[in-house]
């Protein structure tokens, strides 16, 4: 029974991707024909099954550009970005949609020592300083191990200094992931839908208006209270919107 089980799981899972190349070779037809909103409905039939991908993301971002759909085009093109964080491409493409937004918001700086902890604490992620951290866990063990039964003075010192090493390193990369695991968990971008919307003091209709954002603005979701969102940006602004005026870039 689990045998029969396992293949039609298998066939369906195999027609699924089946289905899903079929509809993306359609989408991709259809957008070097210039009939975007159509390749946008193939693309939008492969992501109703659950199936994510850099390419696709990218291409549906590339429609909604090619319509002047800023939110949806930044917002996808950020989608790609999570799934392949180093691509030219896709950066390039995300600069230019970034362009077409109304709202000028500045970054305020990191420097000094706050600066270098966060670049490098950003240039692994989690599981790569989490598996950098085994690594150094078990090559402590056997220079610990070979320290202890060696015979020589010269191969004790050596493993001796080694082990020491190798734990010092393991603290750091244990502190780094646990860092970073502490930005990813804060970190909750969301791309402003909303043509214009209304940024309130407090979370409701009856406060006073802080200031307002456009659509394709990026801001960071820090608080929720009912049908509201409290929303940060790049230069440190603050304040209260509409949770219908914004889509937050959930992780996969």
């Amino acid at each position: 029974m689990k045998n029969l089980l396992y293949i039609l799981s298998f066939l369906f899972s195999f027609g699924l991707f089946a289905q899903n190349d079929a509809l993306f070779k359609q989408g991709n037809a259809l957008y070097n024909e210039g009939k975007y909103a159509e390749a946008i409905q193939k693309y939008d039939d492969i992501l109703s099954t659950k199936k994510h991908s850099a390419d696709l993301y990218f291409n549906m971002a590339n429609a909604h550009y090619k319509l002047n759909n800023i939110a949806p085009s930044i917002f996808y093109y950020e989608k790609a970005l999570q799934l392949a964080p180093n691509d030219k491409d896709i950066k390039n493409n995300l600069a230019f949609a970034q362009n077409m937004t109304v709202d000028a918001i500045g970054v305020v700086p990191n420097v000094g020592f706050s600066k270098l902890f966060k670049n490098i604490t950003n240039s692994m992620s989690f599981d790569a300083w989490a598996k950098a951290t085994v690594v150094l866990v078990f090559v402590f063990v056997i220079l610990f191990l070979i320290y202890y039964f060696a015979y020589s003075t010269g191969r004790k010192r050596l493993t001796f200094i080694g082990s020491i090493l190798s734990l010092i390193l393991l603290c750091v990369t244990l502190a780094f992931a646990f860092q970073k695991y502490a930005l990813d968990k804060k970190d909750k971008p969301a791309i402003v839908f909303a043509q214009e919307t209304q940024v309130k003091s407090e979370p409701n209709l009856r406060s006073e208006e802080s200031f307002r954002l456009h659509e394709g603005t990026k801001v960071q979701v820090v608080d929720s209270v009912d049908n509201w969102k409290k929303i940060k940006l790049s230069d440190g602004k603050m304040g209260w919107l509409a949770s219908e005026d914004i889509k937050i870039l959930t992780a996969f």
